[in-house]
This record gives C-alpha cells, structure tokens and sequence, in this order.
C-alpha cells in the first residue's frame, strides 16, 4: 500500500505560479510512476503529468507543456509539480497517483489539492 498527501494548493492571479508536492508513505518502492491528475468542475479528471520512477523520464498533457514541470526528491519519496504562467483555466482540484509496478493504471490517489486561478 501507498498513502499519498498533497500540499501546496492556493489561489494565485493570472501568470502567477504555484508549487505542488506529494509526499508518499508505505510502500512507494513498489510503484513505477507518479503523476499529477487534476479535475475542473463539471469536467472528467485529466491527465498532467508523470514521472517514471526508475529513469525519471516525463510526460506531460499539451495543455501544459512549457509551463508545468514534474519533479521529484532523490529518495523518489516526493513528487513536486511545478506551476507557472497559470491561466484561470488551470483551476481545479489537483491529485497525486501512483502506479503499482507492472500494472497499467494509477491505484493509489491523494486527497487532492485545490489550485484556483483569478483573471
């Protein structure tokens, strides 16, 4: 099992930026990849960004590329997502997933963390 919290959330103007972090508990050894997943009201929850824990490599949603970074910690316990350039179209709820190793879908989700952007 993986327990993961997020922190970081807030309310920023246009163009401002925010830092997220995911702190993982339990067992994160036992996962392949961290993401970000965010979820807007009235809308499906959307892909992010990811991050591969053994070679580090990234993924990000075009709506984010350019503006967003995914990061993590050298123990690979804390995943940070880098915000800048928010658009109030960014506004939603923000959840950290982890993904057991060898399978395909995100299995453990944090609480979420809400990102609100003023115009």
């Amino acid at each position: 099992q993986v327990q993961l919290v997020e922190s970081g959330g807030g309310s920023v103007q246009a163009g401002g930026s925010l830092r997220l972090s995911c702190a993982a508990s339990g067992r994160p050894s036992t996962t392949s990849a961290m993401a970000w997943f965010r979820q807007a009201p009235g809308k499906e929850r959307e892909f992010v960004a990811s991050i591969n824990r053994g070679d580090g490599t990234t993924y990000y949603a075009d709506s984010v590329k350019g503006r967003f970074t995914i990061s993590r910690d050298s123990a690979k316990i804390t995943v940070y997502l880098q915000m800048n350039s928010l658009k109030p179209e960014d506004t939603a709820v923000y959840y950290c997933a982890a993904r057991p190793s060898k399978e395909y879908e995100y299995a453990y989700w944090g609480q979420g963390t809400q990102v609100t952007v003023s115009s």
